[in-house]
């Protein structure tokens, strides 16, 4: 895949990120291209599976899109968690650099910076959320705990997994992924949060505040700092 073609991606991720759908004066402004080039563009990305575009109605990722998007970037947020943490960077220089950074960047180079930083779960420059890795792990735990060869080895995640945090009231899932260490997996396990549970979102406090859910006949409240790092699969209500 081209440069290119991942900075569209990765700038349609942003930009469609709570559903939305995207224009084409949008995704000229975030990349500083003319009209006419994110036309074209579009058109390609459109015959290569990657988007749903029409004229005029704005632009929207297909699942397949949406998985190459969300590998990009949680490609560029782990660079720019790793510039600024490890190495003292600006948060105002991070993006840059790590737009320079993320195209070289390996799965297996990804997989070992999320480790080294400890699974950190937001971006330092914005806040935004760093998007979970497609290898089928149901927890970072398990991931740390794997000591095959290479990445190619592992299974993908078929089917496209989003947090917590970002459903919105009445809208269920089922628990795939869990992010971070074993003091939060456990705390998770003792609240009966584990992979394969199905979850609803009940209530969503205003502010980012807790986020209350039923789960197993019952109803939790999870602060923001939990609520974004168990990962689900949507379902149809």
């Amino acid at each position: 895949m081209s440069k290119s073609t991942e900075e569209y991606l990765e700038a349609l991720y942003t930009l469609t990120k709570d559903g939305e759908t995207a224009s084409t004066t949008a995704i000229s402004k975030r990349l500083k291209v003319a009209p006419a080039s994110v036309t074209e563009m579009l058109g390609k990305l459109s015959n290569e599976g990657y988007v749903n575009y029409q004229p005029y109605q704005g632009v929207t990722l297909t699942p397949e899109g949406f998985k190459m998007a969300e590998k990009m970037a949680r490609k560029h947020r782990l660079l720019e968690r790793f510039l600024h943490d490890m190495l003292g960077i600006g948060k105002t220089m991070v993006h840059d650099e790590a737009c320079a950074m993320e195209h070289a960047l390996s799965d297996e180079t990804a997989r070992a910076l999320c480790q080294t930083l400890k699974h950190p779960d937001k971006c330092p420059d914005d806040g935004n959320l760093i998007p979970p890795c497609d290898l089928q792990f149901s927890s970072c735990e398990e991931c740390r705990k794997w000591r095959g060869g290479s990445l190619e080895q592992v299974d993908r995640r078929k089917e496209n997994i989003v947090s917590i945090s970002t459903l919105k009231e009445r809208e269920e899932g089922k628990i795939a992924f869990v992010r971070g260490d074993n003091k939060v997996l456990r705390r998770l396990l003792d609240m009966g949060l584990t992979p394969g549970t199905k979850i609803r979102i009940s209530r969503i406090a205003p502010l980012k505040g807790p986020v209350e859910i039923a789960v197993r006949g019952s109803k939790l409240a999870l602060g923001e700092e939990i609520a974004c790092n168990v990962f689900v699969e949507k379902t149809a209500n």
